[in-house]
């Protein structure tokens, strides 16, 4: 799927917290994939072409984030996305799911998780956010030009010129050049800084606090859930800890069944090994 086809193939579902804008392909057991921050559903183009011949895949934009259409004044904190995503399976006519999560996606789907336990048949982790671990050295810049606006700024810049955004997204990738193409870079930020309202909505993911004390409360309940969970983290990731992420999740999560380490693999590592990805998955549900 280029970019083109993406444009053409979203949907919208209308939920009371605005219209979510989604990908949807396959038959079967549903797999709902949340993205990492700040891309969308295309973020899982490739994996989904290689599961949509036994799996509904659904791949929506996470609230302020992609093509999704939101009011200005609407709260998208983890426990509002959670509160979001079971709506939208109410729409969509889905009540269980296989979760796959990257990065902010994988923070919100842990809040998901808990909050709706018996909608989750699975969940698979890759590199994201841990508890109150993942405040480090690399994010913490970015968090902070955020909060005051000068990360929107780069944000323009960025879909101006693709050699700035290799050069800001280059620590995300393996090859940021490969992957992050002129139309690729357009349709990943451009929705997010075109108008003032959605820049407004892009800041509020600047509220690290709040987003810290979700994942931090969580927590207790991850240690009670059932439901399988594996974790598949790239090793080369610069944004997260590994070592101490792994560690509290292999110690905090009652379901763990496997955690695998992918060698070289960067944080939106997904995007860049998506067979990788899909056959883990399909071992990891018996297929």
């Amino acid at each position: 799927m280029n970019a083109e086809q993406f444009h053409s193939a979203r949907q919208f579902t209308q939920t009371p917290f605005g219209r979510l804008a989604h990908i949807e392909r396959g038959t079967g057991p549903a797999v709902l994939f949340m993205h990492g921050f700040p891309l969308n559903s295309f973020q899982w183009r490739d994996v989904i072409e290689d599961l949509a011949p036994t799996r509904r895949c659904i791949a929506p934009d996470l609230m302020g984030l992609g093509y999704s259409e939101i009011p200005a004044e609407q709260d998208i904190s983890f426990e509002s996305q959670a509160k979001m995503l079971a709506a939208f399976l109410d729409a969509k006519g889905v009540r269980e799911v296989d979760v796959v999560a990257n990065d902010s996606g994988g923070g919100m789907s842990q809040v998901f998780a808990v909050a709706y336990p018996n909608r989750v048949r699975s969940l698979t982790l890759t590199n994201c956010e841990v508890a109150d671990l993942w405040m480090t050295p690399m994010l913490e810049p970015f968090f902070s030009a955020l909060a005051s606006g000068a990360a929107i700024q780069g944000l323009k810049m960025m879909v101006a010129s693709p050699e700035v955004a290799h050069a800001q997204l280059g620590s995300t990738y393996e090859n940021a050049a490969a992957i992050l193409t002129p139309d690729v870079i357009k349709l990943y930020l451009a929705p997010l800084v075109e108008s003032d309202q959605r820049c407004a909505q892009l800041q509020k993911f600047a509220d690290t606090k709040r987003t810290m004390a979700s994942l931090v409360a969580a927590g207790p309940k991850l240690r009670e859930s059932k439901f399988p969970v594996q974790v598949i983290w790239g090793g080369a990731d610069t944004a997260f800890d590994q070592e101490k992420s792994l560690e509290w999740l292999r110690k905090n999560i009652g379901g763990m069944r496997k955690v695998t380490i992918v060698p070289r693999a960067k944080l939106f590592w997904p995007e860049e090994h998506p067979r990788l990805l899909t056959v883990l998955l399909r071992e990891f549900w018996g297929e």
